[in-house]
């Protein structure tokens, strides 16, 4: 597939944009087909080249007297492709390569498909578990069940060999129309059941919830910025609007990114004609280019408000910037990553990719969201260590802002550079309820077994129970948490009664979410779980103030705990 046909995947558009307002993806696929060269090399002056040459010729001749006279042999190759990563380090934090053993995993996870069996899997104690079969793929026709675990593959012994989840990949997944034999353990059965699994395209989800909360609020949560994004959103508001939806939260916590034209197509859904989205400015001449919103959009009206935090990254933070700089909605969580560059995907002759960074993106404000950076990577990488050190997931009070890099929304709030997007509304991060024995229980096999053998064992006392049901109704007794704490000790896991009682309700609420994935889908997880989520908790009682930013021709900068 070339660059071409991968940015078309993602910038598909109903509609055709006039001369003066050209999106972004689509130029950026333009330009990239015309080939890297034509604008990387060709472009650069004569002393450039030159440099390029000398550089090129240096790394070939110490190369060659390596394979030829090192004193021990080498894996030519492997030398290479450390040498690219080190070579990488030297530009941005987010510049990278991907050998091509891990290239099409890679791809697979941001283009929303691939090609395999059809489960959701886990390993505990070194053995394949089927979480779940999905939803239309081949696994589920079959009738492989949850808890089934897999022994063989094509005849070879994958249980208690130290498996990894790149193992599982190699094994199980394969080019539609290709079969695969796996023999599987299921409880109350002696014999090994065998079963000849045909792959096909499986479908991957990147909005993995979407209801309504009241008879007004819809609630969408959005885990990646892929291929099928897009779709998937306008799928989703759809739902939620025939269902009575006035007002919108989108939940981009957690959300590290991906296709920026996902981003910039949602975008264009909630605001208005011509309202700049995001703009982005490179070395070459063709990615230095505005995306601005340009057809009617499904939610242009109603309230919205966007989560983040800390983990929010890239393409959240150009949905949630174009929000807030447009005062289209409220921004309520706490500081968001801060990458603002972006990278583009160039696939090498032996498969390998190539994830270069291109240009710097930039609010529409004028903001760049991309934090400080450069040649301590370590340094970049505890970030979210240090800001939780100095006390910033706690109190709004502790981050300080450089007054020159300040900015002002389309209605003259302002809002800050130098390093994500900061919430119009903060929202401490909430610590009190958990504990490290709660963490060591869902870290390790002990909750996963537990879930998969409660649901097994309980299945018809779910069969018809609706998830609105299982959501009101459905409790977590004493006497299920102690039998994790024992599912626990099997695990290694000591118990600890002084933070088992610090989170004993909190404990509760972890293992109905689990559960309630397990039993229905996301929707019955994010549900449960958001009824401890701070952010979005305190979400559904802003909503008076995301109308003021609609109503309001001017406003003040606006803030607040």
């Amino acid at each position: 597939m070339s660059l071409f046909e991968k940015k078309k995947k993602v910038t598909v558009s109903e509609t055709k944009n006039t001369k003066a307002q050209i999106r972004l993806p689509i130029l950026l696929a333009l330009s990239i087909s015309a080939g890297i060269w034509i604008g990387a090399t060709f472009a650069e002056p004569k002393g450039n080249q030159n440099d390029l040459r000398a550089a090129l010729y240096k790394l070939q001749e110490i190369m060659t007297y390596i394979n030829r006279d090192y004193v021990d042999s080498v894996n030519t190759n492997e030398l290479v492709e450390y040498g690219i990563n080190k070579m990488l380090e030297k530009l941005d934090p987010h510049s990278s390569y991907i050998p091509a053993k891990d290239a099409s995993l890679a791809q697979s996870q941001l283009e929303g498909e691939f090609d395999g069996i059809g489960v959701e899997f886990g390993i505990i104690r070194d053995t394949i578990y089927v979480v779940a079969p999905l939803t239309g793929g081949p696994s589920e026709a079959l009738g492989i069940q949850s808890g089934d675990q897999i022994i063989r593959v094509d005849g070879k012994n994958v249980a208690g060999i130290g498996i990894t989840n790149r193992d599982v990949f190699d094994y199980l997944r394969g080019p539609r129309g290709s079969k695969v034999l796996v023999d599987i353990k299921r409880k109350n059965s002696s014999d090994l059941i065998t079963y000849e699994i045909t792959r096909d395209k499986i479908p991957q989800y990147s909005i993995n919830a979407s209801y309504m909360v009241n008879k007004e609020v819809g609630y969408i949560k959005v885990t990646r910025f892929a291929a099928t994004t897009y779709e998937e959103f306008k799928k989703a508001v759809s739902d939620l609007q025939t269902k009575g939806m006035k007002k919108l939260i989108i939940d981009l916590q957690g959300n590290p990114g991906g296709y920026m034209g996902a981003a910039i197509n949602m975008a264009d859904e909630l605001l208005g004609d011509r309202d700049l989205i995001v703009s982005q400015e490179g070395k070459v001449s063709q990615y230095s280019q505005k995306a601005f919103a340009f057809k009617p959009g499904m939610f242009e009206e109603g309230s919205v408000i966007i989560l983040i935090n800390e983990g929010s990254a890239s393409a959240s933070e150009i949905l949630a910037g174009a929000v807030q700089d447009n005062d289209r909605g409220l921004i309520v969580g706490r500081r968001s990553f801060g990458k603002g560059l972006v990278q583009m995907p160039i696939d090498l002759s032996d498969g390998a990719e190539l994830r270069l960074t291109i240009a710097r993106y930039f609010t529409p404000s004028g903001r760049s969201i991309q934090k400080p950076y450069d040649s301590n990577y370590e340094a970049y990488e505890r970030d979210w260590m240090n800001r939780y050190e100095h006390g910033e997931f706690f109190s709004a009070d502790s981050i300080k802002f450089n007054d020159s890099l300040k900015y002002e929304t389309k209605k003259g709030r302002v809002v800050y550079g130098g390093g994500g997007i900061m919430p119009d509304y903060f929202v401490p991060l909430d610590t009190t309820m958990n504990s490290v024995y709660v963490t060591k229980l869902f870290n390790t096999d002990s909750s996963r077994e537990f879930i998969l053998d409660y649901v097994n064992k309980n299945k018809a006392n779910f069969s018809s129970m609706s998830l609105d049901s299982y959501y009101t109704s459905f409790k977590v007794s004493d006497a299920m948490l102690m039998e994790l704490v024992e599912y626990g000790k099997k695990n290694k896991v000591e118990f600890d009664s002084k933070d088992f009682n610090k989170s004993k309700e909190y404990l509760r609420i972890l293992v109905k979410a689990h559960l309630g994935r397990q039993i229905y889908d996301d929707n019955a997880f994010y549900k449960v779980i958001n009824d401890i989520n701070e952010v979005y908790q305190q979400a559904l009682n802003l909503f008076d103030e995301a109308d003021k930013i609609l109503a309001s021709t001017s406003l003040k900068p606006s803030g607040g705990e």
